[in-house]
């Protein structure tokens, strides 16, 4: 590949819902512009796009992948993209970085949730976008019907660039409204220029009319021209056209089948022509890192997009997110897993560089006399959570280091230790996310790891105030043992725990103090009730008694654990359980759906807001109804739901539920001896 100027790349996020043919798309267009010499198919995992071994099992793109197509002395720089909504932060990536969004329809299956979850994001920041409508040679297609649905749920001004000739089983052709010809296609696709239908002539003409217009308000002067009567030249349309789809004010329409090879040089020739190059400021180097992947023969790979300035080869930059210096060596232009050394990188093209040292997906690179941070990416907060383990003592020799490198390839991923439960917990976007991540672990790492679902932090606390005696008396030659304590239990309404000593005449000497506090705060750690931590409790050592000789700190600590565990039971103990603060956004039409379900998982629904994306539900909801939300609410609203939430307080768990717990963590202790 050869290095192209700014004004000769075009960077296009390739984005849609999973199925409508993306990688087959950039795979027809690989063929068409003879990278390729026979077309890939995604079901036998034989794609440029998409070579990762779970893309292949999975026969879908799980990772975006950077696909450059040379076209025109232009590089149309592809972003094949993920449609699983799992994989949504992988998208966000290399909608940060294109200068376009591409969005792939099946002409069968018409709108569906990711095209209108990315949409969404895509007109936030007005970028401009394309439609291709895929698959009309499939049954049941109707370009018709889409571009009806285009209008109704988008809104937008698209306008057909071209437009089918037959539909479906019959598709044989398009005609281009722009050029004003006909073409139908031989069985190998290869197109044959005809007479415009004579029943398509008013349907070419309307289509026109639109084009015209569309270019005619990317200028002012066209503007004026069009308004007084006055026809455009092809030269003012082509003008005109670039300006509106620049400015977001016009979506072109473009239409054919991937997979039969029909009508893809019409697309590829209208996105060099019309799309616009990259803005690139004056100054200094600025790159920004939008994806992070571990090859198992390159290395660790950053992908990268030059937002000013040139990269070259063999050069120190400055990690501006991470406040250090890094040596770039190698750089490579690639297309899928084939890579290409290159010296330089110019303004607005996207290329990789290997083995940095401790830069990942968001971070800047920059000069290092002129520092800054360009703007991040947005990545999606992670809401799918499972706990795993290592199988074995190799598999936890080796976890830490094979879950941080995991870490640095996907922010949308977490992993927490929680150290109430102990377990090392694991979020993704989704189950699908996860256990790509799970699989990753043992095929990239060797790391087998056991899953299991996220305990609860349940605490315990007590309701009633009791006084109790705690006493550790041994003696087994020499040396003894003793510690004798008082102590006054009651509930702390405002804290986990507090201790207070109201001791007259020395009963229990000032010093031992101390050992009394630890010897509570540490058997408080698992509780008595149900092994749980103990919070919400005050303390108060008011009497006791020692031995000059035979008393200690180790036995005063142990003294005051044998009046916890005496306590706990006459205090009318309880289980208390984390209560999150969600807030569900819907659409208009699901919120019933959201509410009614939060009714049987024990929550309680605290109001509504109206919003642009439809209705925010928020809520009161037990945590321990909260793990698979993530999949309840995928159901509920076809994927179209988004669901936060944070901890807000604990309260107690309803009796009956409360005994099933205690039972349950009883008989696992039990089990654990």
């Amino acid at each position: 590949m050869k290095n192209y100027t700014t004004e000769q790349l075009r960077n296009i996020a390739i984005v849609g819902h999973g199925g409508a043919g993306k990688t087959s798309l950039v795979e027809a267009m690989l063929f068409n512009t003879g990278v390729i010499n026979r077309l890939g198919r995604v079901e036998d995992g034989t794609t440029i796009a998409d070579y990762h071994p779970e893309e292949a099992q999975r026969q879908s793109t799980v990772h975006t992948s950077l696909v450059p197509v040379e076209v025109n002395n232009t590089k149309l720089n592809f972003l094949d993209t993920p449609g699983f909504s799992d994989f949504i932060g992988e998208v966000k990536g290399a909608l940060r970085v294109a200068d376009t969004a591409m969005f792939v329809f099946s002409a069968v299956d018409g709108v569906q949730v990711q095209h209108e979850i990315i949409w969404k994001s895509v007109q936030k920041v007005e970028l401009p976008r394309v439609a291709f409508i895929n698959k009309m040679d499939r049954e049941n297609a109707s370009f018709s019907k889409l571009m009806d649905e285009l209008n109704v749920k988008f809104k937008a001004n698209f306008v057909p660039v071209n437009f089918p000739i037959g539909e479906g089983l019959d598709y044989k052709g398009i005609v281009d409204v722009l050029n004003e010809k006909a073409f139908e296609f031989g069985d190998d696709g290869k197109p044959k220029e005809i007479a415009i239908p004579a029943e398509l002539q008013d349907q070419m003409q309307e289509y026109r009319d639109k084009l015209i217009e569309a270019a005619a308000e990317g200028d002012d002067d066209l503007t004026m021209k069009y308004l007084e009567g006055e026809e455009l030249t092809p030269e003012e349309i082509k003008f005109g056209l670039h300006n509106s789809i620049t400015n977001a004010k016009a979506v072109p329409v473009l239409c054919g089948s991937a997979t039969k090879n029909m009508a893809i040089p019409n697309l590829y020739d209208f996105l060099s022509q019309y799309l616009p190059a990259p803005k690139c400021e004056n100054g200094p180097m600025a790159v920004l890192v939008f994806k992070t992947l571990a090859d198992p023969y390159v290395g660790r790979m950053n992908f990268i997009r030059v937002f000013r300035g040139d990269l070259k080869a063999d050069s120190q930059v400055y990690n501006a997110t991470k406040e250090n210096n890094e040596k770039i060596g190698q750089v490579l232009f690639v297309r899928g897993k084939h890579t290409e050394q290159t010296t330089q990188v110019f303004c607005g093209d996207l290329a990789v560089v290997v083995k940095l040292t401790d830069t990942s997906s968001g971070d800047t690179l920059c000069d290092k006399d002129n520092k800054e941070v360009l703007e991040r990416i947005e990545f999606p907060v992670p809401n799918y959570t499972l706990a795993i383990s290592p199988k074995s003592k190799n598999d936890e020799d080796k976890m830490g280091d094979a879950v941080h490198k995991l870490l640095e390839e996907d922010p949308s991923l977490r992993v927490e230790k929680n150290k109430e439960t102990k377990q090392t917990l694991l979020t993704g976007m989704g189950e699908a996310h996860v256990n790509i991540m799970i699989s990753n672990l043992k095929r990239r790492y060797g790391v087998d790891v056991v899953t299991e679902e996220p305990k609860v932090p349940y605490r315990e606390t007590i309701r009633a105030k009791v006084e109790v005696e705690g006493k550790h008396k041994k003696q087994s030659g020499g040396r003894g043992q003793y510690g004798h304590v008082w102590i006054r239990f009651e509930p702390l309404p405002e804290g986990d725990f507090e201790f207070n000593e109201e001791v007259f005449g020395g009963a229990v000497p000032r010093n031992y103090f101390p050992a009394v506090e630890k010897g509570l705060r540490e058997v408080m750690v698992e509780g008595a009730l149900a092994g749980y931590q103990t919070v919400g409790m005050k303390a108060t050592l008011y009497d006791g008694s020692y031995h000059n000789v035979d008393s200690s700190e180790m036995a005063f600590k142990i003294a005051a654990s044998l009046a916890f565990k005496k306590a706990v039971p006459m205090a009318k103990p309880a289980l208390l359980e984390p209560i999150m603060s969600v807030e569900v956004t819907v659409p208009d039409e699901f919120m019933g759906d959201i509410i009614g379900d939060f009714n049987t998982k024990r929550g309680r629904v605290l109001g509504t807001d109206q919003v642009e994306e439809g209705t925010v539900v928020k809520a009161h909801v037990p945590l321990a109804e909260m793990f698979k939300y993530a999949n309840d609410l995928k159901s509920m609203t076809q994927g179209r739901g988004q669901f936060k939430m944070e901890f807000n307080s604990y309260e107690e768990v309803p009796a009956k539920l409360a005994e099933d717990i205690i039972q349950k963590a009883k008989a696992e202790a039990e089990a654990e001896k």
